[in-house]
């Protein structure tokens, strides 16, 4: 009897032989086995090039801006102070826009209400800082850094780890200049090529002819600058000046680390008292604001710990029923402080501000810029009253505060470059333009010009560009933070776990 299938279907294949049609089968007839295979290994390979596609997309593709609620509830004690330090970098962006846009009234944001009878929005007590507090947020960066730095130290500190103590400092301190280091030379190095690439002129940046000789240049200067310690050449970065700040925060790192290391035999009172006496010596001994800074922050972080532990000293207990009395007005005074007017280094010019010339006399005598006295204390205070505001604190715990604070680094590397190349261009186009954009970029001037309505630092031409170049500015900070921030901190960890003994590593 005849055999037949059904795989070979139906018409003239119904009555054929299988047993003659396998002997007989010619080269060129179909194997369906095969064909099966080869369909199964280009879904996999579609699959594959699918899964390489979204890998290589996920870095540009924007992530929520708020957080859910069950992360809500795995933050960590001190999240707080990571939505603290993104607000600041958003009021460092702020205010470096402002003054961007608005070069011929920066008198007015750097001076106080009233000045010379200008009467703006801007200038009032408790508002200026929000338009022109860029210092401020600084100044509130490093107090952050003394505080974050110091947490896990003195926690060994306060149970008497010692040797975990030198194992943490050691680890922090032979990361702490690549971590801040890695990011800073990747983008100002993809900055300046950007520009090279394109032609693109870039306002008040002297540039080189050739992108060899950019990089000659932009290498000398980094050499200088990433030797912290260096008292000559310029304190400023030209490929990117917002970041004079980075040399500043390696320099307290190793300040905290030392007084850490220092200060860790001490008994509790002491060890207090040596603290509180350093900021003393930084503030009005040495002109060392920024060291008084990340030291009042590691004073803070001390009383925090021991206030959780109540183990504060009896004169800080016996406050404790009068405490929201206390950090209320705490911050009031730090917002109030916060808008000191900076528009020189001259005392006899903030006497002549209103509101100003009884706390200028407070100015030390080591001072040589009055202004980080003033912020000395409004940053101070400000990170000492945040927990002990609910709903402050619970506003930098929100999403958007936690997402500012994940690509804060990010945001305070990006931001300058994006003001001054597209930034730039589109302020140029709807009317914010000095004479050098009208000569160099005069092909933009006034091509989408909007009216300048609205009170000084909210004019609607001011505003509409804030469409574009904010949510852009963030898009660049996050893929900044997931390309080159966070895989800066794996590769600090990295080295240093390689040059571990094996006996440290098991």
């Amino acid at each position: 009897m005849t055999k037949t299938d059904s795989r070979y279907g139906n018409g003239l294949l119904d009555n054929v032989d299988i047993g003659d049609m396998e002997a007989n089968k010619t080269p060129w007839e179909p194997d369906w086995k095969p064909t099966t295979q080869i369909r199964l290994r280009a879904k996999r390979m579609v699959s594959g090039w699918a899964s390489v596609a979204r890998r290589l997309v996920s870095p540009f593709r924007p992530r929520g801006l708020s957080i859910s609620a069950s992360s809500r509830k795995e933050l960590r004690p001190t999240a707080y102070l990571d939505g603290l330090r993104g607000f600041a970098a958003l009021l460092v962006y702020w205010h470096h826009h402002e003054l961007w846009a608005h070069h011929e009234s920066t008198g007015v944001f750097e001076h106080g209400f009233a000045y010379e009878g200008n009467y703006h929005f801007v200038a009032l007590p408790f508002i200026r800082f929000f338009f022109a507090g860029g210092h401020f947020a600084v100044s509130t960066f490093f107090v952050i850094s003394g505080y974050v730095l110091s947490t896990k130290p003195l926690s060994l500190i306060h149970e008497r780890e010692y040797t975990k103590l030198g194992e943490n400092l050691a680890s922090a301190l032979f990361r702490r200049w690549l971590r801040l280091y890695l990011p800073f030379i990747v983008t100002t190095f993809v900055y300046f090529s950007f520009w090279h690439a394109l032609g693109l002129w870039i306002s008040d940046t002297e540039q080189q002819d050739t992108w060899a000789a950019e990089v000659w240049n932009w290498y000398a200067e980094l050499k200088n600058l990433s030797f912290v310690f260096n008292s000559g050449g310029k304190p400023w970065f030209s490929y990117n000046f917002h970041l004079w700040s980075i040399p500043v925060e390696f320099r307290g790192s190793v300040v905290i680390y030392t007084a850490l290391m220092a200060f860790s035999r001490c008994s509790k009172n002491a060890r207090l008292g040596c603290e509180s006496a350093l900021v003393f010596y930084f503030m009005y001994i040495a002109d060392a604001w920024y060291c008084a800074m990340f030291v009042a922050g590691m004073l803070l972080c001390d009383l925090d710990l021991l206030s959780k532990k109540k183990e504060l000293p009896p004169i800080l207990s016996r406050l404790e029923s009068a405490k929201k009395f206390i950090f209320y007005h705490l911050l009031a005074i730090s917002f109030y402080l916060g808008g000191v007017p900076e528009a020189n280094r001259d005392i006899q010019s903030l006497r002549k501000m209103r509101g100003w010339y009884y706390l200028s006399i407070l100015k030390p005598q080591a001072f040589f810029d009055y202004k980080w006295f003033y912020l000395f204390w409004a940053a101070t205070l400000l990170v000492a009253a945040t927990p002990r505001v609910p709903r402050l604190k619970s506003f930098f715990e929100g999403g958007f505060c936690q997402y500012l604070g994940r690509i804060s680094y990010s945001l305070y590397l990006v931001h300058g470059p994006i003001l001054w190349t597209l930034g730039d261009r589109i302020y140029t186009a709807v009317g914010w333009h000095q004479e050098a954009q009208l000569v160099h970029l005069q092909h933009w001037a006034d091509k989408v010009r909007l009216p300048k309505t609205g009170p000084l630092g909210l004019e609607v031409s001011f505003l509409l560009p804030q469409i574009i170049l904010l949510p852009l500015t963030i898009w660049m900070a996050e893929i900044v933070t997931r390309l080159v921030d966070e895989p800066s901190v794996k590769v600090a960890q990295w080295m240093y776990s390689k040059v571990l003994p094996q006996t440290a590593k098991g």
